[in-house]
């Protein structure tokens, strides 16, 4: 049992004397009564004990950096603590985690409360310090654990950035993608791209300091440090991470104040070999009222966008979400839901949400009338799309051609037909431009486009079977997103 000392009264408090996470929690307590919360989670929650020897009570400090700001701003408030807790003659020595291999190093004040272990023989300590497991940090990572890799559905809209993002996890810090800055839409998966990067980094490296958030949460955290006069601690905490991810970057546009700080966050994580990842909704140079040199940062690393998911990602999508849910799709329902919802992601999962409501509420079993009816319901005003995939899917079905053909250089004859036709449907039934359309059919360009349909538009005229093929591939298209 210890005696703590106060200066107005004696106390009892129950500690193992040689357990030094015993001894720890019990400064901690007090030192929490005496500071404001951002700054006992920022300085203070981070230490690790390690080892009592005696009266010295040796702790682990992420850098050196950490226990120099330590040593000059509560040396003091430490000092009367530690000699509470511990007694008159206490000591604190250090390990820095990042530098495990180097010496203790001794710190010399008028007060020496950080100083260097001694040796059985009562030297100075040289020597390299035990090998210590490290714990996880002691703060909120704020990451959402569903956000994985594992259930990120890979396609042609996202393979760059998926691509980086998984090696950014492996290696944070140590690949040239640093920042990662990654930009698209809304709702084509940026948050759970930028998480999964969060937790793997955790996986692999659970000692790590990593934190997500977004901009606008910053944002709201910096002008309440200001008003609490914490401004230097809230910048240091965020100095501290061994990975920065920040969400909607973009929110930063005309908050200078905001933009001023996170600039100076910025250069000391990047020049510390840190990991920084950020998204956006649009690419560095698009961002209108960002600092300049902010901006130039965000391009040192790499720059890799997301784009709406295509037909077979969509059905990918669905199944992985679907299956998550514990529920089968038959075939025709996955390809309506991915013809008539291709905004993003998002979309398809509440759309899925919905369609298992629907059928929950209403005692339904899950079919396509039932699909349908929940896509009129997400389309609200806009009309249900006809996508040219699906043309291009239908009318290859109805003349039995490989849909894969019509996007190849092939000039049979019954590929060339089809091809024309479902250019020709795409620009009857969908808004998409003529170069839009050509670049579904293997980069063709515009006047491909246009040739194709004048060519079908005049032999329709003509022909009554081929008129008739293309009104009865027409009424299919439609009355499917009825």
């Amino acid at each position: 049992m210890l005696i703590t000392m106060d200066n107005s009264e004696t106390f009892m408090t129950e500690v193992v004397s040689n357990d030094p996470k015993m001894i720890w929690k019990e400064c901690l307590r007090l030192i929490k009564e005496s500071v404001p919360y951002i700054t006992y989670s920022t300085w203070f929650l981070p230490i690790k004990p390690l080892q009592l020897t005696e009266h010295t009570l040796k702790i682990q400090v992420p850098n050196n950096f950490f226990i120099e700001w330590i040593d000059e701003h509560y040396n003091t408030l430490i000092n009367k603590t530690i000699k509470q807790i511990i007694g008159v003659d206490a000591k604190l020595a250090y390990v820095i985690s990042e530098e495990s291999e180097l010496p203790e190093i001794e710190l010399k004040r008028e007060e020496p409360v950080l100083s260097a272990m001694a040796n059985s023989n009562g030297n100075t300590a040289t020597k390299k310090p035990t090998p210590v497991k490290e714990e996880k940090p002691d703060f909120e990572s704020y990451l959402n654990p569903r956000y994985t890799f594992d259930n990120y559905v890979k396609g042609e809209g996202n393979q760059l950035a998926r691509a980086a993002a998984i090696a950014v996890g492996e290696n944070p810090g140590e690949t040239s993608f640093n920042p990662l800055f990654i930009y698209g839409g809304v709702g084509l998966g940026k948050t759970h791209l930028i998480q999964a990067i969060g937790n793997k980094i955790l996986d692999n490296y659970p000692n790590k300091r990593v934190i997500y958030l977004s901009s606008d949460v910053f944002t709201v955290e910096f002008v309440e440090a200001i008003q609490s006069n914490t401004a230097n601690e809230f910048s240091n905490f965020y100095k501290s991470m061994d990975a920065l991810i920040i969400d909607d970057i973009q929110f930063l546009v005309n908050k200078e104040k905001t933009q001023d700080l996170f600039f100076h966050i910025f250069n000391t994580l990047h020049q510390s070999g840190k990991q920084i990842v950020l998204s956006s909704d649009k690419p560095p140079k698009d961002l209108k009222g960002l600092n300049e040199r902010l901006i130039s940062r965000f391009q040192w690393g790499l720059t890799a966008d997301v784009q709406p998911p295509d037909f077979e990602t969509r059905i990918a999508i669905l199944k992985k979400k679907s299956e998550n849910y514990g529920i089968s799709l038959s075939p025709d329902i996955l390809e309506y839901i991915a013809i008539n919802i291709t905004s993003n992601i998002r979309e398809l999962e509440g759309c899925l949400i919905k369609l298992l409501a629907n059928s929950s509420l209403t005692s339904k079993e899950i079919n396509l009338e039932l699909a349908k009816k929940t896509v009129k319901e997400i389309a609200t005003d806009r009309k249900v799309n006809i996508s040219i995939e699906y043309i291009t899917k239908v009318v290859c079905e109805y003349m039995n051609v490989d849909e894969n053909k019509v996007r190849e250089k092939n000039r049979k004859q019954e590929v060339v037909m089809a091809r024309q036709i479902a250019m020709y449907l795409s620009k009857k039934l969908t808004k998409s431009s003529l170069k839009t359309i050509g670049l579904h059919f293997g980069g063709r360009d515009h006047s491909t486009v246009i040739h194709a349909f004048n060519s079908i538009e005049e032999m329709v005229d003509e022909d009554s079977t081929l008129r008739e093929t293309v009104e009865a591939i027409k009424n299919k298209i439609e009355l499917s997103v009825a």
